[in-house]
């Protein structure tokens, strides 16, 4: 394995050098982290810098009040880790609450589904445990973006349009933010959040005043955001405000200053599995990290070395051990805190093998979790009623109303971030930084940005080990990767993409072993990904059988897969993916690419 093959399907550049690479879904982001690594940072500072700038330029993918989980490798402490960033639900937040107001789902947007905020803590915890810069060095960019202003986006634009009723007539502080004047920003215009930028400085300010050690600013930071003014502003506006949500009447959210104070970003083990030599490192069951597991233990047992990766019986294979390693993701991931999710036998070679029997010559149209040490699995009711309707070729979806990112005006569909970065001294983070659109949830008055809706992802059915309970954190969709070859860092990479990440992200890691493409090749190498199971949004469609694909896989193979029975939906050239990915060769060279896909991830380094 080489990260610098020769390029079969790239249009870009992979970039190689010795001092540091940075990747990220947004040029500006990755300038910044390239910056901080000029300037004497290591890869974990430029990983902070890099997420900050992100909270600013990608609104409508991420923010302050979001979510991080983050994967990293220490040179310092030889091993890999986790921090997880993912905050949990409030305390008072339960089932009996939710059946109170007469629903039967989490609503998408408002204040009802706000976890408590987790990204700015995880940034924190990577950079006081592993970084060596202090916080105004990393947060300064992101600052004067914020207040002098950036070339806003066309995707942020127009979510920015497709929400101007809601603001307007619903979310006065978020009209007061992103509509100058009562109208939407224009694609590339020179865009602020002075509110934002105020409130970075004024959490650097107090971080200064409160101590004069790099470390202490942090925690004082810290400190400001989850038990000060930031709290404090989260307690007053959620105490007193009743805001429209997607259930179509305005709701009071949960969250409170206790919530707040009692969070604390946590640093866990990864999982990890050996694969071809290498060791893939994910998050926990909070995440749907393990599925990308899942999948390569099933697929260990078919010869994908001498496949044609563009080729049908490629696809094919990949695509049902996805639907069996999903299936399992719904029926036992959840927070392991509260509830006994079964990885080792999920992931041992027996259960595998079981599973692997299942995988046909046709396309399957069922949804089949297993039965790992016997156990009867846990389905929410919506997969139950979809088993209802397959051979259909018929979407199973939930009652509309309910969800992620429904607006006013229709649907806009959601999205996230991702970074990568890797440093000279072999120090390599993966990070998804996701939640606070702009789109699903109010601005906090005077912060200049809204909290997450994860909670959305709840399920308010008892039973479930994604059943809501107060102080849980939902079992997400954000997955960043790390590969370690003999114990050092290898590769780091990753997608938004919601339940497609843990599938491109794959066929990338794929291509990488079993084909031998460089990064960058196998970054823009032809995609697909299957909606056959149950969506994590809004509104929880499952097409069986169905697979999306670009149209550069050609018609023999399009017509192949139709042949097997898969339902094939012909997307764009360029259309599903927005991987990243950075490297280490043997020999110390650096590599890192971006795709193409979207127009705006960029990889910086020399």
């Amino acid at each position: 394995m080489n990260p610098a093959e020769p390029v079969k399907f790239a249009n870009r550049q992979q970039l190689a050098g010795t001092f540091g690479m940075v990747t990220s879904t947004h040029w500006l982001a990755s300038a910044a982290g390239m910056a901080v690594l000029e300037n004497g940072g290591n890869a974990f500072d430029a990983a902070a810098a890099t997420g900050f700038v992100l909270q600013v330029v990608e609104p409508h993918l991420n923010g302050p009040g979001g979510e991080v989980p983050i994967i990293g490798y220490s040179a310092r402490d030889r091993a890999p880790f986790v921090v997880c960033g993912q905050g949990p639900s409030p305390r008072a937040a339960s089932i009996g609450h939710f059946a109170g107001l007469g629903l039967s789902l989490v609503p998408g947007t408002g204040l009802l589904p706000a976890c408590v905020p987790g990204a700015f803590g995880g940034w924190l915890e990577l950079l006081g445990r592993w970084g060596t810069m202090r916080l105004a060095d990393v947060l300064g960019y992101a600052i004067g973006y914020a207040q002098d202003g950036y070339p806003l986006i066309p995707r942020a634009a127009d979510a920015i349009r497709s929400c101007q009723s809601l603001f307007a007539e619903h979310w006065p502080t978020s009209a007061a933010v992103y509509l100058c004047g009562g109208s939407p920003p224009s694609p590339g215009a020179r865009f602020t959040n002075r509110d934002l930028a105020s409130t970075y400085r004024r959490v650097l300010a107090e971080a200064q005043a409160a101590s004069p050690d790099r470390r202490g600013q942090i925690e004082a930071a810290r400190r400001a955001f989850y038990e000060g003014f930031v709290a404090e502003a989260y307690a007053d506006y959620f105490a007193r405000a009743e805001v429209m949500d997607t259930s179509g009447v305005p709701h009071r959210g949960l969250l409170t200053a206790d919530d707040m104070a009692g969070y604390r970003a946590r640093v866990e083990e990864p999982l990890t599995f050996g694969y071809r030599g290498l060791t893939v490192c994910k998050t926990g069951p909070w995440g749907q990290g393990p599925v990308f597991a899942q999948q390569l233990a099933l697929l260990a047992g078919f010869d994908l070395d001498d496949t044609d990766p563009a080729g049908a019986e490629f696809v094919h294979t990949v695509t049902e051990c996805a639907k069996l390693a999903f299936a399992d993701r719904e029926a036992w991931y959840g927070d392991p805190d509260f509830t006994d999710v079964p990885l080792p036998e999920l992931l041992s070679p027996e259960y595998s093998d079981q599973r692997r029997r299942l995988v046909g010559d046709g396309a399957s149209r069922e949804l089949r979790p297993g039965r790992p040490g016997g156990r009867d699995p846990a389905l929410p009711l919506f997969a139950q009623l979809r088993d209802g309707a397959q051979g259909t070729g018929q979407a199973f979806a939930m009652a509309p109303g309910v969800g992620e990112q429904v607006l006013a005006e229709g649907r806009l569909s959601g999205d996230t971030c991702h970074l990568d970065v890797v440093d000279r001294f072999g120090n390599m983070v993966s990070a998804t930084p996701s939640g606070g659109w702009l789109q699903s949830s109010p601005v906090v008055p005077g912060l200049g940005f809204g909290p997450t809706t994860r909670g959305q992802m709840f399920w308010l059915a008892e039973g479930l080990p994604n059943s809501l309970a107060g102080g849980k954190r939902p079992r997400t969709t954000l997955t960043p990767t790390l590969v370690l070859r003999d114990g050092s860092p290898y590769l780091a990479f990753g997608t938004p993409g919601g339940d497609s990440q843990d599938q491109w992200s794959l066929f990338f890691f794929l291509h990488h072993v079993h084909h031998g493409l460089g990064l960058q090749d196998a970054i823009e190498a032809p995609s697909w990904h299957s909606t056959h199971f149950p969506s994590s949004f809004y509104p929880r469609e499952a097409f069986p059988a169905r697979i999306h694909v670009e149209e550069r896989f050609g018609e023999a193979t399009r017509a192949a897969l139709t042949g097997r029975g898969h339902d094939v939906v012909t997307e764009g050239p360029w259309s599903l993916g927005r991987l990243s990915a950075v490297a280490i060769g043997d020999d110390g060279t650096l590599y890192a690419g971006a795709t193409q896909r979207g127009l705006q991830g960029y990889a910086a380094g020399r």
